[in-house]
């Protein structure tokens, strides 16, 4: 499950206890949720959000066992981690992703959903595990990709070798924004970037509306937008 702390401008969501943090449809709600809760705050359009997680790992992906028992659950997991991440662009705030644990797969794609991406230099890796594990990886997982990774050659390691990318890595490839000494002083770097943003002042609702132009890739096969960039579709109450 997740929990979520107000504190002042900034939003604090954690996914918590010691487990892996793997992506089913409770999990998924949940987060849904938070993010829902977030919104319905007056002051969340110059607010920030942070995503952090408890343990050894940020999220180790789709919950995989519960997909062999239900294979139905495979579609519909996907589905919910799209609603989520389209939930995330369509944020009338920046967001960041202060990446405490291993962050796998789906996991490594909720990571890679945020504006900002930290990372704590001892312990974790990026890790697109699909080749290891013999599952292609769904298009619009590329789109992210290739919303976060510029470099083709960066694109091709992490898809076509699956390598497992350390923060300092991360960083050299610029999919992370900056490094951390440990699980506290990555969250607490995340905090100062947030009260940093903040101070700018900038409104989340333009904010929101420029990201949406920014990702539309991503838009595109998360909820279906047409060439006119119209989808019919509501999320959390806003049309796009």
């Amino acid at each position: 499950m997740c929990s979520l702390e107000k504190r002042g401008r900034l939003f604090i969501l954690k996914l918590t206890g010691d487990g892996e943090h793997r992506l089913n449809p409770t999990l998924l709600d949940s987060i849904r949720s938070a993010i829902n809760q977030i919104r319905s705050y007056q002051s969340s359009s110059n607010s920030v959000l942070i995503t952090t997680a408890d343990g050894k790992f940020f999220s180790n992906g789709y919950d995989l066992a519960l997909s062999k028992s239900d294979p139905s659950l495979s579609v519909l997991m996907d589905a919910k981690l799209r609603s989520l991440i389209a939930d995330l662009i369509s944020l009338p705030m920046p967001t960041i992703a202060a990446v405490t644990g291993h962050a796998s797969a789906a996991g490594c794609i909720l990571a890679m959903s945020h504006d900002y991406v930290l990372m704590r230099r001892d312990r974790g890796f990026l890790y697109m595990s699909e080749l290891d594990i013999e599952l292609i990886v769904p298009a619009w997982f590329m789109a992210v990709i290739r919303m976060k990774i510029g470099s083709p050659a960066a694109r091709r390691d992490v898809m076509l070798t699956a390598a497992k990318v350390t923060a300092v890595k991360g960083l050299e490839m610029g999919i992370v924004d900056s490094v951390h000494g440990s699980a506290a002083e990555t969250v607490e770097a995340a905090v100062k970037l947030g009260e940093e943003i903040i101070t700018r002042g900038a409104d989340g609702h333009v904010y929101g509306k420029m990201r949406e132009t920014l990702v539309r890739e991503v838009l595109l096969y998360t909820i279906g937008l047409d060439e006119n960039g119209s989808s019919g579709v509501r999320i959390s109450g806003s049309k796009l």
